[in-house]
């Protein structure tokens, strides 16, 4: 059905259009009270719980950053049955993002790309619907995306990120700190250790005793990952995500003018799945055992989460397949992981 809509509806609107048409009606089923008949038919069955980063999830699978920027999906959300939500990225200073148009399908690709550029409303607005949200008994776990205020030079980086964790580390489960998208000038370049080291260890006097990840991109080259790696542990963080999204444009099959055209952003969805992959298996390999690492980047069936598993991540998320898969996709993830386990313990 959600196939038939896509093909004959929803590809032909703009895409950011179509994302905003998505959050309307996700946010319509806690509104409507529809929350636990919904979740009775998405909940994760309990053999997927994890425990993680001090905090009990209900299935390893969760919602990147970059859907629900602002926080005002995280209940929709868990009730489509998503384990956790990032939500993000949230910037001190609120700003309207780039330019528009800024979000570009690559249907054939099942991919996007995108350079929104942070459009959210700020750190101090998104502190108050999570803290709500953290009132509720039942809830999904809730991290929070922080980044760079375009405004803000990268030489003032550090008080920027600090002002985002100071508001939102009382209130969020984890603080993931990202340094990695390719749409804000200036901000990968603040993974290089120089820089890095006095923006991590500024986000961690503010957060107290909130879990803190930086999320990193599927760019870096073998050193420069391991060089995070050492860093993070070093540090004291709780862990690291990996992967953002790329910019690079191998191996499409779209029609290059339509790549072109689309122009500058951060390609993500299945086009990333290998690299992505790659990275996670070189960051586990750099990290202790009980180190969380969150993959993310080209997943899209309960195959690729079990993969990402499989190679060493403690949880996993996606977000551009759910464009192409509709409401269905966490149920679809988690229904196949416990399959997947349910054949395993059935062979054991």
């Amino acid at each position: 059905m959600y196939e038939l809509l896509f093909r004959t509806v929803l590809r032909r609107l703009d895409p950011e259009r179509a994302h905003h048409l998505a959050v309307a009606v996700i946010r319509a089923i806690p509104a409507l009270g529809l929350t636990g008949l919904v979740r009775r038919f998405t909940r994760p069955d309990p053999a997927l719980a994890v425990e993680a980063l001090g905090l009990r999830f209900e299935s390893p699978f969760g919602m990147a950053a970059g859907f629900d920027k602002d926080a005002r999906s995280i209940r929709g959300l868990w009730a489509l049955g998503f384990g956790h939500v990032e939500i993000g990225t949230v910037t001190a200073i609120p700003q309207e993002g780039n330019p528009r148009p800024r979000l570009f399908r690559l249907v054939d690709d099942r991919a996007v790309i995108n350079r929104m550029g942070f459009n959210n409303g700020g750190a101090a607005a998104a502190t108050e619907r999570v803290a709500r949200e953290r009132r509720r008994s039942s809830r999904a776990i809730i991290g929070a995306n922080i980044g760079k205020s375009r405004v803000v030079a990268v030489e003032d980086a550090v008080a920027d990120y600090r002002e985002s964790a100071r508001l939102l580390a009382p209130v969020a489960d984890y603080l993931a700190v990202n340094v990695s998208s390719p749409n804000t000038p200036g901000l990968r370049g603040l993974q290089d250790e120089a820089l890095l080291r006095p923006l991590l260890a500024a986000v961690l006097a503010e957060s107290g005793a909130t879990p803190v990840l930086v999320k990193i991109a599927p760019d870096l080259d073998d050193d420069a990952i391991d060089a995070v790696c050492a860093l993070a542990v070093e540090l004291g963080l709780a862990g690291i995500i990996a992967t953002n999204t790329t910019i690079g444009r191998e191996g499409l099959v779209s029609d290059p003018a339509l790549v072109e055209a689309a122009g500058a952003g951060g390609l993500s969805g299945a086009p990333l799945r290998d690299r992505a992959l790659a990275v996670l298996r070189r960051v586990r390999a750099a990290v202790p055992s009980g180190f969380c690492v969150i993959a993310v980047g080209g997943i899209d069936t309960a195959d690729d989460a079990a993969e990402r598993l499989a190679a060493g991540a403690t949880l996993v998320q996606g977000y551009t397949a759910f464009l192409y898969r509709g409401p269905l996709w966490a149920r679809q993830v988690t229904r196949g992981l416990a399959a997947r386990a349910t054949r395993g313990t059935a062979r054991a």
